[in-house]
């Protein structure tokens, strides 16, 4: 079964139009089977009481849904998050009482300048459109829930970020390094025998128990996975954070689903000390944000060295 992964951003109450609501938290999931594929729909539904789960939910997925409903200095960021985690493919729409020439401006040399733009009474029809993408290579699950079942056990929700996984299968927890077993999987409640790359799936796992488990968390066959509590980013400050970055200030690490508390080691070049281990490989997206900013919290980005 092939798999589409979008996030909802600006009005999130259009997600409940394109699928029936599964898992919510801080991030609200909805899915539909429909063309032979199942598509998900991600809405950070904290956001923008907090930014954690506006990163999160981007990283999740292979396409963008943006539907503006009033420019405010909210859209901004979820532009610039967007700008920062390179998401090139989604559509955009705005209601009738957006200014389309400010929202263009806004928009201007970012990645959403090329996104599909079109009416609201549209978006269904050119999201139906995009394709699975797929990544190969050594199997990796990143985990966005975590819990216990009665009569079950361990359950793990997630995404198959890359390859193939298959019931049986032995992976290791990172950064943890717990050695797991995959039970049992499904898909869009389903039962299946393996999952591959980008699906959404629920696994019933042995090894390991729920408070062990952290969102952001990988399952893999490990590969060129590091894990580290130092890392180095080639680093771009954000034009819009007006604040100053200084050694030995304290910010908060973004790297897929991962958020950790960080300090600044050094400035130039950008050396980051984590309280806890962070899973990535170079070349990783690494954003910096501040989450009490009063203005932009998204100090800037970069790639891990």
């Amino acid at each position: 079964m092939r798999s589409v992964n979008f996030v909802v951003l600006g009005d999130q109450e259009i997600a409940s139009q394109f699928g029936k609501k599964g898992t919510a938290t801080d991030m609200t999931m909805y899915d539909k089977k429909e063309l032979g594929a199942i598509r998900t729909y991600t809405a950070p539904n904290g956001f923008p009481e907090k930014v954690q789960p506006l990163l999160q939910t981007i990283n999740l997925a292979e396409y963008v849904v943006f539907y503006v409903n009033k420019l405010d200095k909210f859209v901004g960021e979820q532009i610039i998050a967007l700008d920062m985690l390179k998401k090139k493919h989604g559509v955009i729409s705005h209601t009738y009482d957006v200014d389309e020439n400010m929202l263009n401006t806004m928009i201007k040399n970012t990645v959403l300048e090329n996104y599909i733009k079109t009416t609201p009474d549209k978006i269904k029809e050119e999201l139906d459109k995009f394709e699975q993408i797929s990544k190969d290579g050594a199997a990796r699950i990143v985990i966005d829930h975590c819990f216990d079942v009665k009569g079950v056990g361990t359950v793990i929700l997630g995404k198959v970020e890359q390859g193939k996984i298959k019931q049986y299968d032995n992976l290791k927890l990172l950064p943890a390094g717990i050695d797991v077993m995959i039970k049992s999987i499904q898909m869009h409640d389903d039962p299946v025998d393996e999952a591959v790359s980008p699906g959404r799936v629920g696994l019933a796992v042995k090894g390991v128990t729920p408070d062990q488990v952290s969102r952001g968390d990988i399952m893999c066959v490990p590969s060129t996975e590091q894990v580290s509590t130092e890392i180095e980013i080639d680093f771009v400050k954000s034009p819009f954070y007006k604040g100053d970055i200084a050694q030995n200030q304290m910010c908060l690490l973004n790297i897929g689903l991962q958020i950790k508390a960080a300090k600044f080691a050094s400035i130039s070049p950008l050396k980051l000390t984590l309280d806890k281990p962070i899973v990535y490989n170079k070349g990783d997206i690494c954003v910096i944000l501040k989450p009490e900013s009063q203005t932009i919290r998204l100090l800037g980005s970069g790639s891990i060295r």
